[in-house]
C-alpha cells in the first residue's frame, strides 16, 4: 500500500461531498462523466437530476430527438457532447441490451468517449481497477511526487507509470475519487490551502518550497469568441422552434463571425436548416 492511500481515503471518508452520481446506476456515471468535462460540479448538479428523472436509462434517452436533447442540456456548454451521450444512449439501448458496457475497450468505442472517461466509467459504476486521470488527480500527485505545480496538458509515459505504481490493489475507485476531491477542495489549481492537506507532511512541492510552473491549462476568454457566438445562436434556438438568417444575425454584431458559427454548427449537426434561410434545433 503507498504511504498515501490512507491518509487520503481516511480524509475523503470525512470531507467527501455529497455527489448524486455516487450513490447512482452505471448509467448515471456515464451521464455524470459527459456532463462534468470541462464544468464545474455546481452546474452540473441541476442538470444531472433532471436528465436522470426525464431519462433514466439509455433507452429512454434514445427515443429523445437531438432538439429535445439540446435544449435540455441548457448551458453546460460543448453541446457536441449532449449529442454524443444521445449516440452513445442508441448503441446501449440495441448493441448491449440497455446494460453499459464494463469492458474500458468497449466503452472507448462509444461516442464522446475516450481514454480517461472509459476508465472513470468502469472506476465509479463497476468498481474497476483503472487507472483514473483527471486534472485535479494529476495536480494533486504532481505536486506530491514529482514535485511540480502544474501537470504538463497531457500524460507522460513517465507519468502513467509512476501513477500506476501507486494505483491500489483494491478500492481503486474509491482512491480515484479520493484524489480527486482533493484536489478540487483542498489541492486547488490557484491558493491552495496546504494547511489542511492530509499528505502535507509527503509534499515534494512543499518541501522544494513551492517552485512556480507555467500553468498549461489557461481559460479562454468567453466574451466575443466564435464559441460565444455558437452558444448564443443554440441558446436562441432553444428559446424558438425556428429563427430566419436575418434574426440570427441580430443576435450578434460581427455578420462574419455568425456567418462562420451557423457554417460549423451545421457541421456539428447542433442546428439544421428547415428551409431557406430559416434554422432549428435538428429534429
Amino acid at each position: 500500500m503507498s504511504s498515501l492511500e490512507k491518509p487520503v481515503t481516511r480524509w475523503f471518508e470525512k470531507n467527501k461531498r455529497d455527489l448524486p452520481w455516487r450513490n447512482t446506476t452505471p448509467w448515471g456515471v456515464v451521464v455524470s462523466e459527459f456532463m462534468l468535462q470541462q464544468t464545474p460540479v455546481a452546474r452540473v448538479l441541476p442538470i444531472w437530476s433532471e436528465w436522470m428523472l426525464r431519462w433514466p436509462n439509455p433507452a429512454e434517452l434514445a427515443k429523445a430527438t437531438p432538439a429535445q436533447v439540446i435544449t435540455a442540456w441548457g448551458r453546460l456548454g460543448y453541446p457536441r457532447r449532449a449529442l454524443r451521450l444521445h449516440e452513445s444512449a442508441k448503441i446501449i439501448s440495441r448493441d448491449f441490451g440497455n446494460q453499459v458496457p464494463e469492458s474500458e475497450e468497449i466503452l472507448r468505442s462509444l461516442p464522446g468517449i475516450g481514454d480517461y472517461t472509459a476508465a472513470a466509467i468502469s472506476a465509479f459504476a463497476f468498481g474497476a481497477n483503472t487507472l483514473v486521470m483527471d486534472v485535479n488527480i494529476r495536480r494533486v500527485l504532481v505536486r506530491v511526487i514529482d514535485g511540480k505545480e502544474h501537470p504538463t496538458s497531457s500524460p507522460t509515459v513517465r507519468e502513467r507509470e509512476s501513477r500506476l505504481a501507486i494505483l491500489p490493489r483494491k478500492n481503486a475507485d474509491i482512491w480515484a475519487a479520493a484524489v480527486m476531491e482533493l484536489g478540487a477542495l483542498v489541492c486547488t489549481s490557484k491558493s491552495p490551502m496546504c494547511n489542511e492537506c492530509p499528505i502535507i507532511s509527503e509534499c515534494k512541492w512543499r518541501k522544494n518550497g513551492y517552485p512556480k510552473t507555467e500553468l498549461i491549462r489557461k481559460s479562454q476568454d468567453w466574451h466575443g469568441t466564435d464559441r460565444k457566438c455558437r452558444g448564443t445562436i443554440v441558446q436562441a434556438l432553444r428559446e424558438s422552434e425556428s429563427l430566419t438568417l436575418s434574426a440570427i444575425k441580430k443576435l450578434w454584431p460581427e455578420e462574419s463571425q455568425v456567418e462562420k458559427a451557423l457554417e460549423t454548427l451545421l457541421a456539428d449537426r447542433l442546428i439544421e436548416e428547415q428551409s431557406r434561410s430559416r434554422f432549428r434545433l435538428p429534429q
